[in-house]
């Protein structure tokens, strides 16, 4: 695969795969699931031509555990799912939280909850992401909405996993998935530096809770789930239980700067604000041309980085504006989030949840600002 800067007609679902094999990814695990299949049969047939490996385990709880076992043994590994495969994976997903295994997490929404609407687009699972597991941490969420985009957070989000040591959710919905579009495939320019692990361990150490190490490397290192000290051995002393807790919190909230990515439109002098993440942040910027053509004055913030959630940066746009209104295909999880961020009571706060398993229009998004506008 070339790295200059060729035009290509690529899903969704492709440009992860092609993406992940462009960021180092060498070894991946995973079991069969609509809407996210695609990934792991394009990666099927590519690994094994980069001297990568690809396994199929007998369910999502094997993959998962897979893909930390992979990792810790110096890959770069991935995994693809779906809303009922990602809630089989939660439970080893916190071992890797708590053992700070860098991995990466696709997610390909969903309806729901259950089986759900298999072949049917929602964005039912963004709490999932953030909460699925349990105990105390933080969450790194990447929420991409166009195909170049996709291809940039993909490989941002082996950068961030290394870096944090910590799995790092990529989450598209199944619009975004199977839709093809032509784009540009990004430069090494574009992208930045593209690090092995050993670089990552250099650097970035400190990152890290245990000892910053692999398997194989000639080094004495031991891991678990545990509450553990620094050594990596466990323990049941409160004071380093909490400042290990603290640390996996920390470690990511405390360099919310360096992780946040947001996409803003005609937001300079906007009235009304859009909020919208993935496929429906297209119909939304498609409502606010539409808007501005009639008068009226809208804009949109689209969230690339979900979690951590930018609620500096909202609340700084709720500031600025009369009305806010969120189009989402859930009922209300971005809102919720919204409203906390805004801690305004004057504000008005609209939604637009589409649950069906159909696509959220932009006539339905230009009719909800008409609606807000007529009463502001």
């Amino acid at each position: 695969m070339t790295h200059n800067k060729d035009r290509v007609f690529w899903a969704g679902n492709e440009t992860i795969a092609e993406a992940a094999l462009r960021a180092g990814c060498n070894f991946y695990a995973g079991y069969p699931i609509t809407p996210s299949s695609e990934i792991a049969a394009l990666l099927s047939l590519r690994l094994p031509q980069t001297g990568g490996v690809f396994l199929q385990m007998e369910d999502e709880i094997a993959a998962m555990g897979a893909v930390v076992g992979g990792s810790l043994g110096g890959a770069k590994a991935m995994t693809a799912t779906s809303g009922p495969g990602f809630s089989l994976k939660q439970e080893n997903i916190g071992y890797a939280i708590m053992s700070e295994t860098p991995c990466v997490i696709v997610d390909v929404q969903r309806g729901g909850p259950s089986t759900g609407a298999p072949t049917a687009p929602a964005q039912s699972d963004i709490m999932q992401a953030r909460w699925g597991t349990h105990g105390d941490h933080s969450m790194i969420a990447l929420t991409p909405g166009t195909p170049a985009e996709v291809y940039r957070e993909t490989v941002r989000a082996f950068h961030l996993s290394e870096a944090y040591r910590t799995p790092v959710m990529l989450l598209i919905d199944e619009i975004i998935a199977h839709t093809t579009e032509s784009f540009d495939i990004p430069t090494d320019e574009d992208l930045g530096p593209i690090h092995p692990r050993t670089w990552y361990q250099e650097r970035y150490g400190a990152n890290s809770f245990r000892p910053f190490h692999d398997f194989y490397q000639g080094k004495h290192i031991h891991i678990t789930g545990l509450s553990h000290n620094e050594r990596g051995f466990a323990t049941t002393t409160p004071a380093i239980i909490q400042r290990g807790i603290e640390h996996l919190v920390n470690k990511i909230e405390l360099n919310q700067k360096e992780i946040e990515r947001n996409d803003t439109y005609m937001l300079e002098d906007a009235e009304i604000a859009l909020i919208a993440f993935g496929s429906p942040g297209r119909a939304s910027k498609e409502a606010v041309d539409i808007a501005r053509a009639e008068g009226i004055k809208a804009g949109l913030m689209r969230i690339i980085t979900f979690w951590p959630f930018p609620t500096a940066t909202i609340r700084e746009l709720v500031d600025k504006v009369r009305a806010v209104i969120v189009p989402e295909m859930n009922m209300g999880m971005l809102r919720g989030e919204v409203e906390r961020a805004a801690m305004r009571r004057d504000v008005q706060l609209h939604g637009v949840n589409c649950v069906g398993g159909v696509p959220i229009e932009p006539q339905q998004v230009i009719d909800k600002i008409r609606e807000v506008y007529r009463g502001l």
